[in-house]
């Protein structure tokens, strides 16, 4: 009557389960909007287990940050603005270096239609409090926007 299940179908049935009910890894979120003039394909962040909700960020350390993306327009200039988002308030995240033409593996002008990666060290300082955050990180040339990524972390 019944037929045996293989180990396979059994995996791929969990699998479908697990994601119907939501249990799955970091997220990350495009906060762009339809004058945003580029798109990014890959988001990296260091020591970042995917398979958890939120990337850990440990205080008294860096995280590196690397975001693959593509534009539409030549940018003559690159400049990265990250805030942290906590209880729905926008808080600015100081970054050592916000020039994403020097020190990022990029060189400006940066060419249309060509996949780019942007890649920055921002320090968590050991005075951020401990707390879930969802990292805001912009990249802009001049008053356009370039692309935006959220990225859920936690402070620890």
């Amino acid at each position: 009557m019944y037929k045996s299940l293989s180990v396979s179908t059994v995996g791929l049935l969990l699998a479908l389960v697990f994601n119907n009910l939501g249990v799955q890894g970091v997220q990350f979120e495009n906060c762009g909007d339809e004058n945003t003039i580029g798109n990014y394909s890959l988001v990296e962040v260091s020591r970042c287990n995917l398979d958890e909700p939120a990337c850990v960020l440990k205080r008294n350390t860096n995280a590196t940050i690397s975001i693959t993306f593509t534009s539409d327009e030549e940018l003559p200039e690159l400049k990265a603005v990250v805030h942290g988002i906590i209880l729905g308030m926008e808080v600015p995240f100081n970054l050592p270096n916000p020039n994403g033409c020097k020190d990022s593996g990029l060189e400006c002008p940066l060419v249309p239609d060509t996949e780019h990666k942007y890649s920055t060290t921002l320090p968590v300082l050991k005075q951020y409090p401990k707390v879930a955050v969802e990292v805001k990180w912009e990249l802009k040339s001049g008053d356009k926007d370039v692309i935006c990524v959220k990225i859920p972390a936690k402070i620890q």
